[in-house]
């Protein structure tokens, strides 16, 4: 194995420690004396096949990973996302009514929700803006999306848990519960004071 020729290691060293792509010119300047193009000639044939290659774009050259390589370098960072309390009802809202205007939101809540609630919904790609209802001031509908669906893992929204696996699940509120038995208790006395 013959040792490196000096001047292509030079011509190596000025584009390695390159923030951007050089010029024949640039690289020139750093070196006097030296023949670029052949040097980089050299070095493309070197660096063909490896893990890291030197590639020419228009005038410019500069060291890349390998197109067969670069899926090894790719990092999905995923920010996790914490709704509000206000951000899972107002979602569960629309999921089940939709589609569905802010009025009859805050209607089911009981409260006003804020615009911040709709834009963060709206941001992670959960719901959409649905047409307006033709009624007077036409309010804005709201619906999910199929990004929705996705992040949930649900074919449609008839995939949605219905109130007896919500109940199974134990994520009924108690409180909510009590009322249902007392609704359900005050109906079955009702009943028996007409017979």
């Amino acid at each position: 194995m013959s040792a490196p020729d000096p001047l292509v290691r030079a011509v190596e060293a000025v584009l390695f420690a390159a923030t951007e792509p050089m010029t024949v010119d640039a690289i020139r300047a750093h070196l006097e004396g030296v023949e670029v193009r052949a040097a980089l000639r050299t070095l493309q044939a070197d660096y063909a096949g490896r893990g890291i290659e030197l590639v020419q774009r228009g005038d410019r050259w500069h060291f890349q990973t390998a197109a067969d390589m670069a899926h090894l370098l790719r990092r999905t960072h995923e920010e996790p996302r914490k709704l509000s309390r206000a951000g899972i009802e107002t979602l569960a809202i629309i999921a089940y009514h939709e589609p569905t205007t802010r009025a009859e939101i805050e209607a089911i809540r009981g409260v006003a929700i804020s615009k911040g609630t709709l834009d963060v919904l709206m941001e992670a790609g959960w719901i959409r803006p649905a047409g307006r209802r033709e009624v007077p001031g036409r309010p804005l509908l709201y619906a999910t999306t199929p990004g929705f669906l996705a992040h949930f893992g649900l074919a449609s929204r008839r995939d949605l848990p219905g109130i007896d696996d919500l109940r199974a699940a134990g994520l009924l509120d108690p409180v909510d519960l009590a009322f249902e038995r007392v609704d359900t208790t005050a109906e079955v006395e009702v009943s028996d004071e007409e017979d």
